[in-house]
């Protein structure tokens, strides 16, 4: 078997690993999958009568909003999946498994691939859940078969990025509870794009914040792509963003895994 084969093998038997613990101690995934549930709840039939009459001129409430906010919460699960990444790492970082796996004959890259392909499978069925709750409450997308494979696209990579990120952060925090709380910006970074409301209904200085950070062409794009109304230039910005977040993340996470070794 060459090297690579082996370091195959060594990261199939880490993401059998990370499943099986995801399906023993369910409760962490179950959270994370009820945060965008509830917030597609409460903006919908709470907020949407009042948000929704603001948003191209509908009159119909939240029957009309919950096709601009859907997309928004979709993504929302995606950020929302990357606090079990980090919790995940740094649980094995702190509680010495990672020093019993180096004494072993196995790739060194096998652990970090083995928690971040687990996470991303997670994380993409919760966001098929998500999406499956949204149909349920009203969603219409007019998206072509093209366009949900591209949506599905996105959303992969997105999560991709999030994940490494989130492995990054999990290898450097001190411990379980410092991992928890470092990703909590990006669950809620969406909520000052256009998640919920345009940015163009926003005071000047928060526009131009929300105009220009990373989430919000990944919301447009994601909403063009799901009610076919065509997604622009964002589609460069968004997909420029995720492959600079994933790579950055990569980096990071190598970089202080391989330090890690040395402590």
């Amino acid at each position: 078997m060459t090297t690579l084969t082996y370091a195959a093998r060594d990261a199939r038997t880490m993401l059998r690993r990370n499943l099986k613990r995801a399906l023993r101690y369910p409760s962490m995934t179950v959270s994370v999958v009820a945060m965008p549930v509830l917030m597609l709840l409460l903006f919908t039939y709470v907020f949407g009568g009042a948000l929704g009459t603001g948003i191209g001129g509908t009159t119909s409430g939240s029957a009309d909003y919950i096709d601009y906010v859907a997309p928004g919460i979709i993504l929302m699960a995606a950020t929302s999946g990357a606090m079990v990444t980090a919790v995940g790492v740094c649980a094995d970082m702190t509680e010495g498994i990672v020093n019993r796996f180096r004494t072993m004959a196995i790739s060194r890259a096998s652990f970090l691939t083995g928690h971040v392909v687990g996470s991303v499978l997670q994380t993409l069925v919760s966001i098929a859940f998500v999406i499956g709750v949204a149909l349920l409450m009203g969603f219409r997308p007019h998206a072509t078969p093209l366009g949900w494979l591209a949506a599905a696209g996105l959303l992969t990579l997105l999560t991709l990025a999030l994940t490494w990120l989130s492995a990054a952060i999990g290898l450097v925090a001190k411990n379980v509870e410092t991992a928890s709380n470092i990703p909590l910006p990006m669950q809620f970074l969406p909520f000052l794009g256009s998640a919920i409301v345009p940015p163009e209904s926003m005071p000047t200085g928060l526009r131009w914040f929300a105009e220009y950070q990373p989430f919000t062409p990944v919301i447009e794009t994601l909403r063009g792509l799901l009610m076919g109304t065509g997604v622009g230039g964002a589609a460069i910005g968004a997909v420029a963003w995720c492959v600079g977040l994933t790579l950055v993340g990569y980096l990071w996470a190598r970089t202080a895994f391989r330090r890690s070794a040395t402590r």
